[in-house]
């Protein structure tokens, strides 16, 4: 169940997406600001003739990060070289592929903020000044060359922002975070991609989807796959909200978008640690769960709705993770827990 209601990426997705992805600024729905700026940025560097400005994309995963850098290519009316940063291991790298690079070119580097430090800074002369400083030989006979490089727009893309060093960050012109989307939107994107995917949905259907699908594109996708299948077997091929609300539920992803895992998290510090508050490392260790999972894939997502905070000493739960999972009656234990922890 992990990999279905996770934002980041399976090999699953990598069969889909390509098909579902956008193809102009129409059919991306959502994240209007963001959208509504890259058009003017865009059609200013093309009114001058001129490559764009470098763009840094940050949030969390699954929002469409790689398909606006796709998309501001397409704009620009030219090629993108898609790459990552733990792929890029050496300075040789790096220079093979901006010098190959042509005129107003787009670098799309994903987990950018996953560079080598010495990598990243002969990124930044590149990015600034378009040339490479290159050491040829070593030694008392080794000597510098300035390799120039034709104008190119480098597309960064990260999910912790907070890991770039400020030195990179400060050589992107624009600068834009892309967040969850409203289930308004989500309906929209399920729908365009039914239809992509030939599968008859009506709005119900969609906003049943929509619901548990925790304000992420991917993850809205990667269910309306799950729902056709269980329309296919145990319906009449058309996911409808009924439909939709059986295959769900038999998954155990509840109207909120809680899964099995969110649930085992809030249970674990409720029952076994009084409501909170406790350390991250002590909620991994009792759910025998990675910490790096908890806090890149679930934390972020209880944070967001209200069902987990995090204080100086620890993750607490709160009254509305209480109220939800049925637990809040004075008369049970839990009721008392939750009044206890608040003294």
């Amino acid at each position: 169940m992990e990999a279905v209601l996770s934002p980041v990426k399976t090999k699953e997705d990598l069969l889909f997406e390509d098909s579902l992805r956008p193809r102009n600024f129409k059919e991306f729905v959502g994240q209007e600001t963001v959208k509504s700026n890259l058009k003017i940025f865009i059609e200013a560097a093309q009114k001058r003739d001129e490559h764009l400005d470098h763009v840094l994309l940050y949030g969390p995963p699954g929002l469409g990060k790689t398909s606006l850098a796709y998309l501001i290519a397409k704009e620009m009316g030219v090629g993108i070289k898609p790459t990552s940063g733990p792929v890029i291991e050496r300075i040789g790298d790096l220079s093979a592929i901006l010098s190959n690079l042509q005129m107003k070119e787009i670098l799309f580097l994903d987990e950018i903020h996953r560079l080598h430090p010495s990598v990243e800074e002969i990124l930044y002369s590149a990015m600034e000044d378009f040339r490479l400083d290159i050491v040829i030989g070593q030694g008392p006979s080794a000597r510098s060359h300035k390799l120039h490089l034709k104008k190119f727009t480098l597309i960064g893309a990260t999910t912790r922002a907070g890991r770039i060093t400020p030195p990179l960050r400060g050589r992107f012109g624009i600068i834009h975070r892309l967040d969850y989307y409203r289930k308004e939107d989500l309906a929209k994107i399920i729908k365009r991609s039914a239809s992509i995917i030939k599968v008859a949905i009506d709005d119900k259907g969609a906003d049943q989807i929509a619901h548990r699908s925790r304000g992420t594109p991917r993850v809205a996708n990667r269910l309306l796959r799950r729902v056709r299948d269980y329309a296919d077997v145990k319906g009449e091929g058309k996911i409808t909200g009924k439909e939709a609300t059986n295959a769900l539920d038999m998954m155990e992803v509840d109207i909120l978008g809680l899964d099995e895992v969110d649930r085992k998290i809030l249970l674990t510090i409720i029952e076994n640690f009084g409501g909170g508050p406790v350390g991250i490392n002590t909620i991994a260790a009792a759910i025998d769960e990675e910490k790096d999972t908890i806090e890149s894939i679930y934390e972020p997502f209880l944070m967001r709705i209200g069902f987990l905070e995090r204080t100086t000493r620890g993750r607490r739960v709160t009254k509305k993770a209480y109220t939800h999972l049925g637990l809040l009656s004075s008369s049970t234990p839990q009721g008392k827990l939750f009044k206890e922890s608040k003294k």
